[in-house]
């Protein structure tokens, strides 16, 4: 299921959620070389986050600990970043709307630290980087679930299909896919499968549901539920 977009217009310009895309898109050409070969493989090994680099077991190569701020805007091939950007763009643009502009880059780097711990402390020992904006993302849509459980979000089904689902639905059906991937892949490298670090994908939605209610700004929030169009000083005012 890919959402397309959603029912849910802003109120303020997301411009921190075009920043992160930005953001992205220059380190994948930049960095990694728009994924040739030699670019890519040297990016993942010194940007991304390598577990047992992190916790002392294998020799240090990359980053350490900073990697993990760093392996949030790698990415393994155009289809791994196309498609975070798109899930990015869809949920992350009415995030920031609900908590304006610092608090969302705030939160964001708080889920994506989430995730990476998460995946660390599963798999302490594996000395496979872990790339990609995806843990952060997963915060911002454990987040949009708790604020917007019943938005309409236009979702296509590859191939042929249109569908306008509930956000509750499209994105609780997309957390207990990463759920049982990783407890029932349970094992020496946990929540690893073909490349994929689900658990990292598991605690940043986690993180999300659990910090939203922290960061939120009731007025905005609220605003948007009831379909309230606030005034240009009223948004001013609360963006920030």
């Amino acid at each position: 299921m890919i959402p397309l977009r959603d029912e849910n217009p802003t109120e303020i310009v997301p411009f921190v959620t075009v920043l992160f895309i930005g953001l992205n898109v220059a380190s994948w050409i930049l960095l990694q070389g728009a994924g040739t070969q030699h670019a890519l493989e040297a990016s993942v090994y010194v940007f991304g986050t390598v577990p047992c680099e992190v916790t002392g077991v294998c020799a240090r190569q990359g980053l350490g600990w900073g990697s993990i701020f760093t392996s949030m805007f790698m990415h393994g091939s155009w289809e791994h970043l196309l498609g975070n950007m798109l899930f990015l763009w869809v949920f992350g643009n009415n995030i920031e709307d609900s908590m304006g502009h610092f608090r969302f880059v705030v939160f964001y780097f708080a889920c994506g630290i989430a995730a990476a711990l998460a995946h660390i402390f599963l798999s302490p020992a594996s000395p496979i980087p872990a790339v990609g904006a995806s843990g952060a993302i997963s915060g911002v849509m454990g987040a949009y679930i708790v604020l917007y459980p019943r938005v309409r979000v236009r979702t296509w089904i590859p191939p042929f299909f249109l569908v306008d689902l509930k956000a509750v639905f499209l994105l609780a059906y997309w957390f207990l896919i990463q759920l049982a991937t990783g407890v029932f892949t349970f094992g020496p490298e946990a929540g690893e499968q073909g490349g994929v670090a689900v658990w990292a994908h598991v605690g940043g939605f986690v993180a999300g549901v659990l910090l939203i209610r922290v960061f939120e700004k009731p007025r905005l929030v609220e605003a948007k539920r009831r379909k309230v169009h606030l005034s240009r000083d009223e948004v001013a005012r609360l963006e920030w």
